[in-house]
């Protein structure tokens, strides 16, 4: 009678224990100001001059990532020592139709970060059509207000064709 009735505690625990996991791959994602920020939609291009865009979108926001190549490794954004600007940059748009519109970017005074393409070919694979890596920056508007968005992460983004190419 023991057994039966250990078996059956057992068989309970067993069957009353479940995991839901849900996979975010692809995603593109990220702290705004310190609260999430995950996007809806988005994609990966190669430009003609062999740049990556990376475009994420979530209802009126949107994030636009530009590495100045395709290849691993980090590129910066903002100005450098001397004051030059860097190739690559980063903004971040609200759209008019949500009320408050409004461009902030890694070109202007104060703006700054990076994307790291990830060399692991698990994660980066052009070839199969899709990129991963990190991102973070500080960008800012005309008024000088400052959008900080941190330990971002872009993982296998679909590369798609550049339109007009």
């Amino acid at each position: 009678m023991k057994k039966i009735l250990s078996l059956l505690v057992l068989m309970a625990a067993f069957t009353s224990c479940e995991e839901d996991i849900k996979f975010n791959t692809p995603a593109v994602q990220g702290l705004k100001d310190n609260a999430l920020w995950r996007a809806d939609a988005f994609t990966a291009t190669i430009a003609g001059d062999g740049s990556l865009v990376i475009t994420a979108t979530t209802g009126f926001e949107t994030v636009v990532l530009k590495a100045s190549a395709i290849d691993p490794g980090t590129y910066p954004f903002g100005k450098n020592d001397s004051g030059v600007l860097y190739p690559s940059q980063a903004s971040y748009s609200i759209a008019a139709e949500s009320g408050v519109g409004d461009t902030f970017s890694t070109i202007l005074e104060n703006g700054r970060g990076q994307i790291v393409i990830s060399d692991d070919v698990r994660e980066t694979n052009i070839a199969q059509g899709y990129i991963s890596g990190s991102f973070r920056f500080n960008a800012v508007n005309d008024e000088g207000v400052i959008v900080y968005f941190a330990d971002g992460v872009f993982y296998k983004v679909p590369l798609v064709a550049a339109t007009g190419q």
